[in-house]
């Protein structure tokens, strides 16, 4: 499995959106994601008609409406997203769930290759099913509010980065720099 441009560009722009919700924003406009991931406007436009007709976003028209999130964050599972954007999790059509293909092999109940690819699958999937937007905007928030970052679409950015200073220590220093699932299992989330 490799992320799409499309794919990412789709994450990226959920993350966002959430990161807004959890400041206390409920639209974000189009050109204000584009302008803050660094993203073509037609082209993220399409990935958000895709994800509104998907169930995870909706839209408010009007020269103050854009883009808000359908449901709970933690109801958005980042491998439903994913597959709804990218497609099958397998690296190859004869291990996949959603989209299997009889392979060429002449024996795939015994084919080697076949089983590490299942492997392979079975790994990308328990870690993209795991996770939610939640999880992953609670992280980036608690990270960026550790390293004083200004946080994105915040009404008072100063003021809201320095509430992590009243989180302890632990907290703080919780989200190491190996990532999301480190700090997920530390947490236990």
């Amino acid at each position: 499995m490799k992320l799409s441009k499309r794919g990412e560009y789709g994450l990226r722009a959920l993350i966002d959106i959430g990161l807004a919700r959890e400041l206390g924003r409920d639209l974000l406009q189009l050109n204000e994601l584009a302008s803050n991931e660094k993203i073509p406007v037609k082209f993220l436009e399409q990935i958000l008609i895709d994800l509104k007709q998907g169930g995870f976003l909706e839209s408010v028209r009007g020269k103050y409406g854009g883009y808000r999130l359908s449901r709970p964050a933690k109801e958005i599972i980042i491998g439903q997203v994913v597959r709804f954007l990218d497609g099958p999790l397998a690296p190859i059509g004869c291990v996949s769930q959603t989209a299997y293909e009889r392979c060429s092999c002449p024996d795939e109940a015994h084919c080697g290759l076949r089983m590490l690819m299942l492997d392979v699958r079975n790994a990308i999937a328990a870690i993209l099913d795991r996770y939610t937007l939640a999880d992953v905007v609670e992280v980036t928030l608690r990270k960026m509010r550790r390293d004083n970052i200004l946080l994105p679409f915040a009404v008072n950015p100063r003021a809201r980065g320095s509430q992590g200073k009243t989180e302890s220590a632990t907290k703080r220093a919780a989200v190491s720099e190996t990532g999301l699932g480190e700090f997920l299992y530390r947490e236990g989330i």
